[in-house]
């Protein structure tokens, strides 16, 4: 009774504050939701919708609620974002992006600017660039997906899709990067197309411009872009079960790497670019905050599952060579992998980062930088140049990173220029 007493108190201060409130009675508010980070203006919470979290932010125009009650637990919600109907837990939702009802939104996922779920989506540490559309009854966790040049020219996922990310060794290290942060941060590549019904076996990377057919499931990498991708069907077959095999162990590794550097490069973009645009908002600063902390999140789960993985792989693996013949040798994957993770955890910085930085956010200053026109209309109108040049700098801290990684498991031969570029 104390509780519903205080919940009520705090619903009634939200009314009195130009909060849009539909049935006062059905609404629940946690004790520790600091009311003032809850914008008033355009703001619309409809029946059955319960709110909790000192960490929540809910800035001006949003709509909750409008399909089905809301379950809303710290998350930071931009302007006017609509979260229809479902669950939502730790996780940020820039301005104008929407989920559907039934939706299931778990920690550190990070919905840019127009970004979009139909109904009944599940996600978990999940990054959508800005217009990246889901249809409907997909799940689609450990996934950074980008591409599109609008909300009419944006990447898409068909409904049923499904982004298969657990092993049968119980491991997750299974992220899938569709299309690369250094590219498509500025908003100019084509779309990628993921047709419905199909799904993709993580950890699995693709380049930008790719349409794959309806029905089709993806178990190998697409790193060239513009590519037409019609599945097989599979023969079936039955043979023994090998528990920590991992056959493709090197491209395991790789794509996980490739995962973590181009976080550490969107970690860079949102602190030197996006920053300024946030503090030009209300409720802005907090917004970046969320992101940030949202990435510091997935790193996290990123190196945490990678070193679960790595404990599992047998010493005797074909790739490992931890033992011979002669006696136990130094092993560069099992001895070497915490110093791997810690290069995607500790601050990056050279002198050629910061000079490429620096050329960057000083030819977009001079093309009119952060004005009050939004972060969205701003990339759309970089002349191609500018935009070169934030692709360099972005490239440069994904390359770098990913060669330090590389030097270290040498024996693997994970990386070249190739491989990189296609990130």
């Amino acid at each position: 009774m104390e509780f519903e007493f205080r919940s009520r108190e705090k619903v009634a201060q939200l009314m009195r504050r130009g909060v849009s409130v539909s049935s006062p009675l059905t609404l629940e508010v946690g004790e520790e939701v600091p009311l003032s980070r809850i914008a008033s203006k355009g703001v619309k919470i409809y029946p059955g919708c319960r709110i909790y979290g000192e960490k929540t932010v809910i800035a001006e125009g949003v709509q909750i609620g409008s399909e089905g009650p809301v379950t809303l637990e710290n998350c930071q919600v931009g302007p006017m974002v609509e979260l229809k109907g479902g669950y939502f837990r730790d996780s940020v939702f820039l301005a104008r992006s929407s989920m559907g009802s039934g939706a299931h939104v778990r920690e550190a996922c990070i919905l840019e600017e127009e970004a979009s779920g139909a109904h009944c989506v599940g996600l978990k540490q999940t990054i959508l660039f800005p217009f990246v559309t889901l249809g409907s009854l997909i799940n689609f966790c450990d996934c950074l997906m980008a591409g599109g040049r609008s909300r009419k020219d944006h990447s898409e996922v068909g409904s049923s899709y499904i982004h298969f990310n657990y092993t049968p060794d119980g491991d997750k290290s299974t992220p899938s990067l569709l299309g690369d942060v250094p590219r498509g941060v500025m908003l100019n590549q084509p779309p990628i197309f993921l047709g419905g019904q199909g799904g993709m076996v993580g950890p699995l990377r693709m380049g930008f411009g790719n349409v794959v057919a309806a029905g089709t499931i993806l178990r190998k990498d697409i790193p060239r872009d513009s590519q037409m991708v019609v599945g097989e069907t599979r023969r079936g077959s039955t043979g023994s079960f090998v528990p920590y095999g991992y056959a493709h162990l090197g491209r395991i590794l790789r794509n996980n790497i490739l995962y973590l550097a181009n976080l550490v490069a969107l970690d860079h973009w949102y602190r030197h670019v996006r920053q300024p645009f946030f503090q030009s908002m209300e409720l802005g600063s907090l917004l970046y905050e969320g992101a940030a902390d949202k990435l510091a999140l997935a790193r996290k789960e990123r190196t945490k599952r990678l070193m679960a993985m790595v404990q599992n792989v047998p010493e005797t693996h074909e790739k490992c060579r931890c033992t011979k013949k002669s006696g136990k040798s130094p092993c560069q994957l099992h001895d070497h992998m915490h110093a791997v993770c810690e290069l995607f955890t500790a601050t990056f910085e050279d002198s050629k980062e910061r000079e490429l930085g620096e050329r960057f956010w000083v030819a977009m200053e001079e093309h009119g930088g952060h004005t009050g026109e939004g972060y969205i209309h701003v990339m759309q109108g970089l002349p191609q140049e500018i935009s070169q040049q934030g692709v360099r700098w972005l490239h440069h801290i994904v390359g770098s990173l990913c060669r330090k990684a590389g030097s270290l498991l040498s024996s693997f031969e994970l990386f070249d220029n190739r491989n990189i570029s296609s990130s």
